[in-house]
């Protein structure tokens, strides 16, 4: 240890982990510390920009709590969250997109055709689709949870005048692998930019604003699990999304409509639609879990 230096300190660090580390822990603590410690060398990097660094870290602990986390807001905004769903995402599957820092657990159930909009502001929006699998066939009884902003782009976890679930449920696909109901449109939103992450985003310039969209969480028995949100092509911010979740093949075309007829009669809302109403048909495909 006493001749240690800043070239062999990776080395040195490795050489701690004991013989019951696991070889995938050993690969990414080594991976980890080289890029760190590269980092450190690379940037010349001074004692206050590391204490500052520390204390941004510091912040996003204070910050974090039951409804928000700061910690994942960062990994959102650096980019990170997006690279492990670019790198994970499954061949010929639906790609995945950031959970985010605002989902909860414990979302009620809504059955097929059920009314999500209740007496929230603005336009009803029926959204359906199915279930697929990579070869076609569509996926029955998978479980699909999904969240929203309100109309005045605040979560419910945000907004104290919200019901906690509020546009929040959890459904199943029927036997044909389909899921339907009725909402409202989202609307777009600033993340949260009065902690480090906003102090990050107002150094470098960024804006904090996300398009809208529709987050899903979708489960089923032998299939990988698909955390990802859709967005629609008429947002002002599909470009320009803080937290980089835009995919091509999660962009959702809303097509406006006066005719209640298009909404199937099973439908629980189908007598109390807005004029006009919104449409979309946004399909899933879920790829087999191969253990990978």
């Amino acid at each position: 240890m006493r001749d240690v230096t800043a070239e062999t300190l990776t080395k040195t660090f490795l050489d701690y982990c004991g013989p019951e580390t696991s070889p995938r822990l050993r690969f990414l603590l080594e991976q980890l510390a080289g890029h760190l410690h590269a980092f450190v060398m690379d940037t010349g990097l001074t004692h206050a920009e590391w204490r500052k660094a520390i204390e941004i870290l510091t912040k996003a602990g204070e910050i974090t709590d039951d409804e928000r986390n700061e910690f994942v807001l960062l990994s959102d905004v650096l980019g990170v969250s997006s690279l492990v769903d670019m790198v994970n995402t499954k061949a010929e599957a639906t790609s995945s997109s950031v959970l985010g820092p605002f989902h909860i657990l414990g979302a009620p159930d809504l059955a097929y055709g059920g009314d999500l909009k209740r007496d929230n502001d603005g336009a009803t929006l029926v959204v359906k689709g199915v279930v697929r699998d990579t070869e076609g066939n569509p996926v029955s009884g998978a479980a699909i949870e999904l969240w929203q902003t309100a109309d005045n782009g605040l979560y419910s976890n945000l907004d104290p005048k919200q019901d906690r679930y509020n546009l929040r449920a959890r459904l199943t696909s029927v036997e044909n692998g389909e899921y339907g109901l009725t909402t409202i449109r989202p609307a777009p939103y600033t993340v949260p930019d009065d902690g480090p992450v906003g102090e990050l985003l107002h150094a470098t310039g960024r804006h904090p604003w996300r398009p809208s969209h529709l987050h899903f969480i979708i489960t089923a028995p032998g299939y990988h699990s698909l955390v990802t949100e859709v967005f629609p092509s008429d947002d002002p911010y599909l470009d320009e999304d803080a937290v980089f979740g835009v995919r091509g093949d999660l962009i959702m075309e809303y097509v406006e409509r006066t005719d209640p007829g298009f909404v199937p009669e099973e439908y629980e809302a189908r007598d109390k639609l807005t004029n006009p109403y919104y449409s979309v048909d946004f399909d899933f495909v879920l790829a087999v879990d191969d253990g990978a």
